[in-house]
């Protein structure tokens, strides 16, 4: 089941730095960008968080499943998405601890 545009909004709506926020279908889910980093993924309207030791420390006990078969497990968040303070947080410190997403290549002219 592919998440709805709706579920998309709420989720990115919850994050209070909307300017820094930018989103993107792919292949029927969402992936949610914080100065261009992908923080988060969204995939039958529920919200995984890319794993890192600040998040997982700011969740406390966390939940993990894969967002999609053979994807890598992220950080479930269910109850809390509507605390904008504390996802806002979480987003925040997830983006600072990922690596910067790398230069894409361009394609040779042939």
């Amino acid at each position: 089941m592919a998440s709805d545009a709706d579920y998309v909004e709420f989720i990115v709506d919850q994050i209070e730095c909307r300017d820094r926020i930018s989103y993107r279908k792919m292949f029927g889910e969402y992936a949610v960008y914080y100065d261009n980093k992908v923080v988060l993924l969204i995939c039958d309207n529920r919200c995984f968080v890319k794993p890192t030791p600040g998040g997982r420390a700011h969740i406390g006990e966390v939940t993990e499943a894969p967002a999609y078969p053979g994807a890598k497990p992220s950080f479930v968040i269910e109850d809390r998405l509507e605390d904008r303070e504390w996802f806002t947080e979480l987003v925040k410190i997830t983006a600072r601890e990922l690596p910067e997403p790398k230069p894409k290549k361009k394609k040779a002219k042939l």
